[in-house]
C-alpha cells in the first residue's frame, strides 16, 4: 500500500544510519560490473577468432558475422531494456543480463557449430546491451549530485577494465596451452575456455546485483515511498520528504503514456532531448574508437610494425584508455561534462587529422601504405593520443550524460534507445573500416577525421552542461 511522504520520512528517520561514500561507491561498483561483463564479452572473443576459425572452417564472411553477430544482440538488448527496467525493476534487468552472460559464456564454450556459436554470441549481446543501459541509469539515479559524474564515470572504466582482463585472460590461456587451439583442461581447447571464463564474473554481478537497493526513482513510481526514502537517506541525502515530491512531480503522466510512448513529442516524433542522446551517442562511435580496438593490431602491422611490435602497441592502447578515464573521474565533477566533451573533440580532430594525412600520403608497397622512420613514430603519437582525449572525455562522459540527460520519466526508455544507436554505430563503423581501408588508410581515417570535426559544433549548440544539478531538475 502507498504511504505519504511525510510517513516515508518518519520511516526513514528511525534509520541511524545516513548517506556514506564508501556505501555509495560499493553499490554503483556493482552495479558497473554489468560494464566490466560488457568489455569482457566484446573483447575476449579476440584470442579466438582464428581458432574458430580453423575448428570449424568457417569461411571469412561467416567467421565475420560469428564476431560481429554480439553487436546486433547488443542493439537489441539495450532497446528493450529500457521498458524492461522500467516495469519490473533496475535489479532484477541486472539480474536478467546475468543470466545472459552466464548461459552465453557456456553455450560459446561448449559451441558445435559456428551457427550455434554465433546464435550464443546474440544472446551474450543481449545482455551487454541490457548492461549498457541499466548500468548508467542505476549509478545516477542513486547518486548524489555532487559525484555523480566521478559514480557514473566508472562505467566507462569498467568497460574499459573488462577489455583489459579478456584480453590478458586470453594471453594467460594460451601461455599454459601453447595455442588457442591445443587442449587445455577436461579436453577442450584453450579458445573454448577462453569464452568459458566469462561465467565467474557473470555469475558473480547476478549475486551481488541482488544485494543493492532497488533505484528510489524506480520505488517512487511503483509508490513504495517508505523504501524510496530509506534508500534516499542512506545513498543521497539531504530532504527526503521534498526529493521524494521533486521525484513524483517529474514522474507526473507516466502512468498514461508507458514504454516507446514516453519519448514521443506532441507530433508523435522522438523528444528533442532524445535525438539529441542518439546524435552524442553516434557521435562518440563515428570518430573510430572501435577501430583501434578492434583492428589496431592489423592496422600497425599493415604499416610496417612487426606482429609482436603491434601487439605491444595494443597493449600500451588498453593501458592507455584505463588510466585517462581514471583522470576522467577525478576532473569531471570539477571541469564539467560540457568543457570536457569540447576538449576532447577538438583533440580527437587534430589527432585523427594527422593520422588521416601521413596515411593517405604514404607510399605504397605491396597495396599498402608504409610509414617508416618519423612518420612511424608521428603516427603512434596521434593513435595514442587520440585514445588519450577519448578516454579523458566522450569515453566516459557520453555514459553519465545518457545517464542524466533524461528526465525521470523517460530516463530508461530514453537511455535505451540511445544505447542501441550506439551498437548499430558500432557495427556500422566495425564492418565498413575494411572496405574503407581497401580503398586506403587515408579515406577511413578522413571520414572519422570528418566526424570529429562535426561532433565539436555539436557540443558547442546541443549540449547542456548537467554538473551538480538534480535528476529532477532536467527538463
Amino acid at each position: 500500500m502507498a504511504t505519504t511522504p511525510g510517513g516515508a520520512s518518519a520511516q526513514a528517520r528511525r534509520d541511524p544510519s545516513g548517506p556514506s561514500t564508501a556505501r555509495t561507491v560499493l553499490v554503483t561498483a556493482t552495479a558497473a560490473l554489468g560494464g566490466f561483463l560488457f568489455g569482457f564479452d566484446t573483447a575476449v572473443i579476440n584470442g579466438a577468432v582464428a581458432a574458430v576459425g580453423q575448428q570449424f572452417s568457417a569461411p571469412p564472411f561467416v567467421l565475420g558475422f560469428a564476431v560481429a553477430s554480439a553487436l546486433l544482440g547488443c542493439a537489441v538488448g539495450a532497446w528493450y531494456a529500457g521498458g524492461l527496467a522500467d516495469r519490473y525493476g533496475r535489479i532484477r534487468v541486472m539480474v536478467l543480463a546475468s543470466v545472459l552472460f552466464t548461459v552465453s559464456a557456456l553455450g560459446s564454450g561448449l559451441a558445435f557449430t559456428i551457427w550455434d556459436l554465433s546464435f550464443w554470441r546474440i544472446v551474450g549481446g543481449l545482455g551487454v546491451g541490457a548492461a549498457s543501459v541499466i548500468a548508467p541509469a542505476y549509478i545516477a539515479e542513486i547518486s548524489p549530485a555532487r559525484m555523480r559524474g566521478r559514480l557514473g564515470s566508472l562505467q566507462q572504466l569498467a568497460i574499459v577494465t573488462g577489455i583489459f582482463i579478456a584480453l590478458l585472460v586470453d594471453y594467460a590461456l594460451v601461455v599454459l596451452s601453447g595455442s588457442a587451439t591445443a587442449p587445455l583442461w577436461f579436453g577442450l581447447e584453450t579458445w573454448r575456455w577462453m569464452f568459458l571464463s566469462e561465467m565467474l564474473p557473470a555469475v558473480a554481478y547476478g549475486v551481488l546485483a541482488l544485494t543493492i537497493p532497488e533505484s528510489p526513482r524506480y520505488l517512487v513510481a511503483r509508490q513504495d515511498l517508505v523504501q524510496a526514502a530509506h534508500v534516499l537517506r542512506r545513498f543521497v541525502g539531504g530532504d527526503v520528504d521534498e526529493r521524494i515530491r521533486e521525484i513524483g512531480r517529474t514522474l507526473a503522466g507516466r502512468s498514461e503514456r508507458g514504454g516507446f510512448a514516453t519519448i514521443l513529442g506532441p507530433r508523435a516524433g522522438l523528444l528533442p532531448i532524445v535525438w539529441v542522446g542518439i546524435a552524442l551517442s553516434v557521435f562518440q562511435q563515428f570518430t573510430g574508437i572501435n577501430v583501434i580496438f578492434y583492428y589496431s593490431t592489423v592496422l600497425w602491422q599493415a604499416v610496417g610494425f612487426a606482429e609482436q611490435d603491434a601487439l605491444a602497441i595494443t597493449v600500451i592502447t588498453s593501458v592507455t584508455n584505463i588510466a585517462t578515464t581514471i583522470l576522467a573521474i577525478s576532473l569531471i565533477d570539477r571541469v564539467g561534462r560540457k568543457p570536457l566533451l569540447l576538449v576532447g573533440a577538438v583533440g580527437q580532430f587534430a589527432c585523427l587529422g594527422v593520422l588521416a594525412v601521413l596515411f593517405g600520403t604514404a607510399p605504397v608497397v605491396d597495396g599498402q601504405p608504409t610509414l617508416a622512420g618519423t612518420a612511424g613514430l608521428v603516427a603512434l603519437v596521434a593513435a595514442n593520443l587520440y585514445v588519450v582525449f577519448f578516454g579523458v572525455s566522450w569515453g566516459p562522459v557520453v555514459w553519465v550524460l545518457l545517464g542524466e540527460m533524461f528526465n525521470n520519466r523517460i530516463r530508461a526508455m530514453a537511455l535505451a534507445v540511445a544505447a542501441a544507436a550506439q551498437w548499430v554505430a558500432n557495427f556500422v563503423i566495425s564492418t565498413t573500416f575494411p572496405a574503407l581501408a581497401a580503398v586506403g588508410l587515408g579515406l577511413a581515417y578522413g571520414v572519422y577525421t570528418f566526424f570529429a570535426f562535426v561532433s565539436i559544433f555539436f557540443v558547442v549548440r546541443f549540449i547542456r552542461e548537467t554538473k551538480g544539478r538534480e535528476l529532477e531538475e532536467m527538463l
